[in-house]
């Protein structure tokens, strides 16, 4: 496992004025109390998203790269290495990001792939590596003021035309602990203008589990390519 690579307490409305923006100090406690969180829990969470189906979010991603497979692929929130080890089988070259101590070491493990334990707030990236990036269920943790710098290096993370495919809970662009874990709750309108800055076109979006009513999907998914 490396280090770096190679090169509702209750839930309060977001804000939309940069005056009413979390502090820096805010990002630290939401990172520090939501990663000890996931050490404390880690076979336990393995063990209740084990059997998850997200085959269709990995399809989305793999379908919208267009260089030649393999691909080189960035599971961003990894945790403990589930669907590295879907997208090592499809024959892909995947590397996995994980901020818990504890998931990180149970991704390599498992998985067999390398996985690079950093947290969001630090991001150490090789430039233009990757042909695509996933990131399932796991941007929701990000402070909203720290996300659009997040965007910005897994954009430059990206060989140029790759793909990010993300998927959160979506809300009302809500934010703060549920529990012991931090959230941001993006609905399409937010989520689309922040990858936009970011520097992505979108490609496709669409709501999770397929097949109900709308109020009984509380997934958004996404897929964007690299532009700018």
């Amino acid at each position: 496992m490396r280090s770096k690579p190679p090169e509702k307490r209750a839930v309060k409305r977001m804000q939309k004025n940069n005056d009413h923006l979390p502090p820096p100090a805010h990002h630290q406690e939401a990172t520090t109390r939501t990663l000890a969180h996931y050490d404390r829990t880690a076979d336990a969470f393995r063990e209740g998203t084990r059997d998850h189906d997200v085959s269709q979010n990995i399809a989305a991603l793999l379908r919208h790269i267009k260089v030649p497979p393999p691909f080189v692929v960035l599971d961003v929130g990894c945790g403990p290495g589930r669907d590295l080890k879907t997208l090592t089988a499809l024959g892909h070259q995947a590397i996995g990001l994980e901020g818990s101590a504890a998931l990180a070491k149970m991704a390599a493990a498992d998985s067999g792939c390398e996985v690079w334990q950093q947290n969001f707030l630090q991001l150490d990236l090789p430039a233009a590596y990757f042909d695509g990036v996933y990131a399932n269920a796991s941007l929701f943790h990000v402070p909203l003021d720290a996300l659009p710098r997040v965007l910005r290096a897994l954009h430059a993370s990206l060989k140029p035309g790759g793909v990010m495919f993300s998927s959160n809970p979506r809300g009302e662009n809500q934010a703060g602990f549920q529990g012991e874990r931090y959230g941001v709750y993006h609905d399409l309108a937010a989520w689309r203008a922040l990858m936009i800055q970011a520097g992505f076109i979108e490609l496709e979006h669409y709501y999770r589990p397929s097949g109900l009513p709308r109020e009984q999907q509380p997934w958004l998914a996404s897929v964007w390519r690299a532009v700018l």
